[in-house]
């Protein structure tokens, strides 16, 4: 019997499921999936004219976001996680949360979901098994990696390098909610939630926290990032990887539609979400998406602001907590068009203008293919994955963090990553709008202490002979009534071209040299072009001292709270900002 046969049964004898199917990824097996699950209600029809193979699923109320405060990382010593994550000790983890999966099963089915995070020929990919009791996370498992036979394909022909992972529904009570993470066994557990981020298990818990403790011990980079191919009018592609919060935009960037594609400027897509980074032979660092879908918010997303996604989740996709129009088509705010006058809300709840709530909830979902994605880069499934020549680093700040600006070395960029704040979103439980430090958008995601991973960062550096330049953006940035200053969405590809020419030496004249790092010119940007007038572009790039010497102050509670843990050179980097800025 096989390593994971064994473990399989071993688990079915503490949930004790009613039976226990080994999922092949088949047509046939996810059309019985999608029929069972229509029959009792998990999913519901939407208007498969506009919408073709394309269902509806609503969560319970108080299972709509990923939940951080319930989400641990399991090791001996609360260090190794560090002041930014939540601590269990694995003892802790067996007395208190293991026997919540005691019977958990019953009445049910257990699901064996093989999956492949990463290109199935990729010498970079890994291997999971999740056990759930859902159906819904099957199918969406389905759309999120490479699941089933060419998995368990992979595993006969010797990988030993799998990561385990139990989900259970349990009985959905937020009082009995737990994701836990053990880093020393490649363990996950998640109980209580079917909400995407705490059910898909090679999302978040696989693909970052457990995968970022992987990359530590083996000497790569798992982290929470896009990567596009930007196109010039020579035919050349410059590879960028950028990390944002939740709900700020990534998805938006990543699938960029270019308003110069009639220039030859173009965007292509080869992932939205997550970034698995080696460095090659020759000394550049190669990404590659581990993921084969995504699982993008949908409020907000629109023709005007993403029309590649708009045309990705037409077909064969799973949307979660949206509203319905009467004709049965998926709606959410943002979205194009007129508001209509009546919907069915993401509760089931029959709902008007007049109703004084949200149709879809802010953080609904759509959960579809990336082979439907009419810019995917002819490369994304490329098994050396593409070289990055830029990685950005993109909160959404109201004030002082200019439209972009690009770091003098990789030691202070990695400084600008260790230190970069948003202001909150619906994406996660709690309040909205507070500004918090988010460490290369990592603060939720990251599975071990993050001074750790920062030493981590500037090694990879050093052992890279042609890492990344790091640029920092904001697209956020507002006047004085509080309006954004930049269009964003396809403009920012005046953006991206300007970065491109910073990291190809040849900005010269279109830069300019701050206390912060590198900042382009209003001509650089093409501001005037975009309806921007030149005082409110000076706005946009401005760097007050004033505001940034209390931003580095503020900085300095961040960094403290890691103790022996944060590396010198990040203290340094602190220190000749403030010298730079006084």
């Amino acid at each position: 019997m096989s390593s994971v046969e064994s473990w399989v049964e071993e688990v079915a004898r503490t949930t004790r499921p009613n039976e226990v199917v080994w999922c092949d990824g088949s047509d046939a097996e996810n059309e019985r999936l999608i029929d069972q699950m229509l029959a009792d209600g998990t999913l519901l029809p939407v208007n498969q004219e506009a919408y073709p193979n394309c269902y509806l699923h609503r969560s319970h109320p108080l299972d709509v976001a990923r939940t951080e405060h319930l989400t641990f990382i399991c090791t001996e010593r609360p260090e190794e996680v560090g002041p930014t994550n939540n601590w269990m000790s694995p003892r802790e983890a067996r007395d208190r949360v293991w026997p919540l999966f005691d019977g958990c099963m019953r009445g049910r089915t257990m699901y064996v979901v093989p999956y492949i995070m990463g290109p199935v020929a990729s010498p970079y990919s890994k291997v999971g098994i999740e056990l759930t009791d859902s159906p819904y996370v099957v199918a969406s498992m389905r759309i999120m990696t490479r699941m089933g036979k060419v998995a368990l394909d992979r595993l006969e022909r010797g990988a030993t390098d799998w990561v385990p992972g139990i989900h259970s529904l349990g009985d959905l009570s937020p009082d009995r909610r737990f994701i836990l993470h053990f880093p020393s066994s490649r363990t996950i557990w998640s109980i209580g939630s079917g909400y995407g981020g705490n059910a898909l298990l090679g999302k978040k818990c696989y693909a970052l926290r457990i995968a970022s403790t992987m990359g530590r011990d083996q000497g790569w980079l798992a982290e929470h990032m896009l990567i596009l191919g930007l196109e010039s009018p020579e035919g050349d592609v410059t590879y960028i990887a950028g990390a944002f919060p939740s709900a700020c935009g990534k998805t938006n960037l990543a699938m960029l539609k270019s308003p110069f594609e009639a220039e030859g400027w173009k965007v292509y897509t080869v992932g939205e979400d997550i970034s698995w980074m080696n460095i090659g032979p020759d000394g550049r660092l190669w990404a590659i998406n581990p993921e084969n879908g995504y699982f993008g918010v949908a409020p907000g997303t629109s023709y005007k602001t993403n029309p590649n996604a708009m045309e990705v989740f037409r077909r064969n996709t799973i949307f979660t907590n949206v509203a319905l129009t009467e004709d049965g088509r998926v709606w959410w705010e943002g979205m194009d068009g007129p508001l209509p006058e009546r919907l069915t809300d993401w509760q089931g709840r029959p709902w008007t203008p007049a109703s004084g709530t949200k149709a879809a909830h802010p953080n609904s979902r759509f959960t579809a293919p990336a082979s439907q994605n009419p810019v995917l880069s002819s490369h994304w499934e490329d098994p050396r994955g593409v070289p990055l020549s830029a990685i950005l680093f993109g909160g959404r700040r109201a004030r002082t963090v200019p439209l972009v600006f690009g770091s003098f070395t990789w030691q202070h960029g990695v400084f600008l990553g260790a230190t970069m704040a948003s202001e909150t979103t619906a994406a996660a439980t709690g309040a909205v709008g507070v500004v918090r430090r988010d460490p290369m958008a990592m603060l939720p995601f990251c599975g071990y202490n993050m001074g750790d991973y920062w030493a981590h960062w500037l090694e990879i550096g050093q052992r890279a002979s042609n890492p990344p330049t790091i640029f920092q953006v904001n697209w956020f940035r507002t006047d004085e009534d509080g309006k954004f200053i930049w269009p964003g969405y396809g403009q920012n590809m005046r953006v991206l071209r300007w970065i491109r020419e910073v990291v190809r030496a040849r900005a010269g004249s279109q830069s300019r040299e701050t206390p912060i790092g590198l900042v382009p010119t209003v001509e650089a940007i093409g501001a005037e072009e975009v309806g921007i007038s030149r005082q409110q572009a000076e706005l946009l790039l401005s760097v007050d001292r004033d505001e940034w010497i209390r931003e580095a102050e503020d900085q300095t509670a961040h960094l403290e709270q890691f103790g022996d843990h944060l590396p010198p050179e990040i203290r340094a980097e602190h220190r000749a900002l403030l010298n730079r800025l006084k």
